[in-house]
């Protein structure tokens, strides 16, 4: 482990005897609110709700966090981690790659259950078998603070599944993102997890990448997506989900009404799979980014989810990346946005697509109608608009230069194109205001390095780091 030293607990004299076991939640009450003294006999306590808790109850009176910590790790057999104890007060815990196992799991899982601090916990390969997803589900029926968690790369299987699927059915943690990438799971655990997610609501975000779900996999899920009406992302990339579990997939989607984000990447469901997903684009009014790279859809899949595209109002983000898609087949994608006025479509990637000069001429006309889109391409070799990109003029520089003559900031300019006025604009929002104003000429080379430097990468810009710019 890096920097992970042992650490040697601090102990006391034990002379008392033990007080019977207090519940957690009793436990949660008395760290948050530590009694000066401590009665040394202890009325006996119902049997607790968790297994998560120090034997000795009076030293958990008087300990802290650090202390409940070292005595957990002595009580289950673990070596300490520092990272841990020196971040406890974080709101991001960062265990990735620790080697905790499950003992240490669940030292860290006692540690939590009264922590109101970490709203983000990383626990990636750790090893934490179903003793570890044990301590967990039980810490976060107690811990009402941690939101985001994060256990791939764990092997957790079908046990694990159950366990975490048993936890999402009492729909009683404020946990609202899980990951569950590289995780062994497969149709099984497909089916579990997709019952759980019938009914709840909290999870809004949930990694299943890098998993073995095949086709009846993809039944299991579609059937949630259609009922489902909490999750806002999915990630489904690298998995086995063929033209069966693509075609269900989709028909979940048809109903489905508050996804926004769906990653089916590298799953191999061929154009029969892009056909279906053309005709969600037509009818589903939520979800604003598709990722459907790497799944061996060509021309007549390309052609399929155009047709979607000429209807649809919501997606801002389409990823065709790594397909068999000529240069006819993205003539045909950019085309149907064209003819979509109420398209709000802001990156379509297709940039292993080598184009063509008339391409070029073609997408300009695009752009003229749907200023806020960006189309990645693979320009070829020799291509005139290509060589222009040596030409540029640093495009802050030219903003700078018109701050000056104007006697303002180069934020003052950038707010003033964002009509709420604030430090923070949609990608796509922004690329159109930078296109279509014109006090600053820019072209769309230039508009896109600008977009680089402010890119938070979540599809926001922020004007925020230029604040340090001089008039």
């Amino acid at each position: 482990m890096d920097d992970d030293e042992p650490v040697e607990p601090e102990t006391k004299d034990e002379t008392e005897s033990l007080p019977a076991q207090q519940s957690s939640k009793e436990t949660l009450y008395c760290e948050a609110e530590p009694l000066s003294t401590v009665e040394k006999e202890k009325p006996a306590r119902e049997s607790s709700e968790t297994d998560l808790e120090i034997e000795d109850t009076e030293k958990f009176f008087t300990t802290g966090e650090k202390e409940l910590y070292l005595e957990a790790c002595k009580l289950v057999g673990a070596v300490p981690v520092s990272y841990f104890i020196r971040n406890m007060e974080e709101s991001y815990m960062n265990l990735n790659h620790h080697g905790l196992g499950p003992k240490g799991t669940k030292a860290i899982a006692i540690a939590l259950v009264s922590n109101t601090a970490v709203t983000k916990l990383e626990l990636e390969d750790n090893c934490i078998m179903e003793q570890g997803i044990l301590s967990l589900v039980e810490m976060l029926q107690e811990n009402y603070y941690l939101q985001e968690m994060n256990i791939s790369n764990n092997n957790l299987g079908l046990e694990g599944a159950k366990i975490i699927s048993e936890f999402l059915q009492r729909d009683s943690s404020s946990i609202s993102k899980l990951e569950l990438s590289g995780n062994n799971l497969k149709d099984e655990a497909a089916e579990l997890l997709s019952q759980a997610l019938s009914t709840n609501y909290r999870i809004k975000k949930l990694d299943l990448s890098y998993n073995q779900f095949s086709d009846t996999g993809g039944e299991h899920l579609g059937q949630m997506l259609g009922i489902n009406v909490g999750l806002t992302s999915l990630d489904l990339s690298w998995n086995h989900l063929h033209i069966r579990g693509t075609v269900a997939l989709c028909n979940g989607l048809r109903s489905n009404v508050t996804l926004k984000k769906l990653d089916l990447s590298v799953n191999g469901f061929g154009n029969e799979g892009a056909m279906a997903l053309g005709e969600v684009l037509r009818l589903n009014g939520s979800l604003t980014y598709l990722d459907v790279s790497g799944n061996d859809i060509s021309n007549e899949g390309a052609s399929r989810i155009s047709r979607g595209l000429e209807y649809n109002e919501n997606l801002k983000v389409l990823k065709l990346f790594l397909n068999p898609i000529n240069v006819d087949g993205a003539v045909l994608l950019i085309l149907s946005i064209k003819r979509n006025p109420k398209s709000h479509m802001e990156e379509l990637d297709i940039s292993n697509v080598l184009v063509t000069e008339q391409f070029v001429k073609t997408l300009d006309g695009v752009y003229a109608v749907h200023p806020q889109l960006n189309v990645l391409y693979k320009a070829m070799q020799g291509l005139s608009v290509k060589k222009t990109l040596f030409l540029w003029t640093n495009p802050l520089k030219l903003i700078q230069n018109y701050a000056d003559q104007q006697n303002i900031t180069v934020v003052d300019f950038l707010k003033s194109l964002n009509p709420a006025g604030t430090m923070k604009m949609r990608v796509g929002e922004f690329r159109k205001a930078m296109v279509q104003q014109n006090k600053v000429p820019l072209n769309r080379y230039q508009v896109e390095e600008l977009i680089k430097r402010l890119d938070e990468k979540t599809g926001m810009v922020n004007f925020s780091f230029l604040n340090t710019l001089k008039t």
